[in-house]
């Protein structure tokens, strides 16, 4: 997992905000969003808070996702790219 603070921003094809949500939820939101994308296309999920911050990039990991960046954003927002296997 790469994480950079100044990370410019990824290209991406599709966004996910769960900055609202809490875990479970957070990775059930994500997991939706991959399972509706092409297989490489690239999903910038923006979460709030250090269990999501934790879970999101290893639970998609761990079912073979790429995590291909990480950048902490203003207001506690944590943004994650991964790529859809």
């Amino acid at each position: 997992m790469v994480n950079h603070p100044g990370l410019q921003e990824q290209s991406h094809d599709v966004a996910l905000d769960i900055t609202t949500e809490t875990c479970p939820m957070t990775f059930v939101r994500t997991r939706l969003a991959l399972d509706r994308m092409s297989s490489g296309q690239v999903l910038l999920v923006r979460m709030k808070g250090e269990e999501p911050r934790r879970n999101v990039p290893r639970t998609a990991a761990e079912q073979g996702h790429g995590v291909l960046g990480v950048r902490e954003g203003e207001g506690g927002v944590t943004e994650v790219w991964l790529r859809r296997k």
